[in-house]
């Protein structure tokens, strides 16, 4: 049997080995860090706002002093975290959770610039191994964060684990172009001119490009729909956005 460290996947397009793709993840977020939500418009065009108002909706969150726990797993600098607690009542409170110190700390300056120091607790840890007790939160949410995942099933059974029976789990993320014309225009956006924006913007264009063959190596909606099946989600399901450029999935702890 192969040692688990000689177990390959992906980073963009490259093979590299399991363990160390985390590595290299992190040194992108690094770069990025404080201008991550400049990058998140660059990516998409600015839909990523809507998208993410849709995952916050979808949330249905309670407007009054009952308490509410939400995990926003992958969160950095803490966008879904901030529009949960606008549209939510004084009982939402979140888990900001991210493996990157560097996001961590933009999260941390902008939840104490908006007044949410109280209602936010800022953790650093690994996605595959959650520090947190068994169904423990109301819902959880990843947006934009899975596919930099190196074990992405692990990572969903640990999501499904501190979740409450009854809590719903969302994953927004970039995904598979279902419209004939555009998905032509989007790759040439995607391989030409992001990666350009990207070295205008942050002066380094390789975080751009790695970010843009992230998205083509993730899962098709359906096969994220399995692997969310196979963690201990039930009624799964799944929103396409924007000609399939994103997709919302959610799931049930039942």
């Amino acid at each position: 049997m192969r040692e688990q460290a000689d177990e390959t996947t992906h980073f963009g397009f490259e093979s590299v080995r399991l363990d160390a793709k985390q590595g290299l993840v992190d040194r992108v977020f690094d770069t990025v860090a404080d201008r991550y939500d400049v990058m998140n418009d660059v990516m998409s065009g600015g839909l990523h706002r809507a998208w993410k108002s849709a995952l916050i909706t979808a949330l249905n969150l309670p407007r009054g002093v009952r308490r509410f726990d939400m995990l926003d797993v992958a969160g950095g600098t803490g966008d879904i975290s901030f529009r949960a607690l606008k549209r939510g009542g004084p009982g939402v409170h979140a888990t900001l959770f991210d493996i990157n110190h560097a996001m961590l700390e933009v999260g941390q300056a902008r939840a104490e610039k908006q007044g949410f120091g109280d209602r936010v607790d800022v953790v650093q840890g690994n996605a595959e191994s959650l520090p947190f007790e068994d169904r423990r939160f109301d819902a959880v949410t990843i947006a934009f964060g899975l596919r930099n995942v190196p074990r992405i099933d692990a990572a969903l059974a640990e999501m499904r684990r501190v979740l409450k029976p009854g809590g719903r789990f969302f994953c927004l993320e970039f995904s598979t172009v279902d419209a004939p014309v555009l998905d032509r225009v989007y790759d040439l956006y995607s391989f030409h001119v992001i990666p350009r924006l990207g070295q205008a913007i942050a002066g380094d264009g390789e975080p751009y490009r790695y970010l843009v063959e992230s998205i083509r190596r993730f899962p098709a909606p359906e096969d994220l729909a399995e692997k969310m099946r196979d963690a201990g989600f039930e009624r799964v399901q799944w929103t396409p956005y924007t000609g399939g450029i994103a997709a919302l999935h959610s799931g049930w702890r039942l």
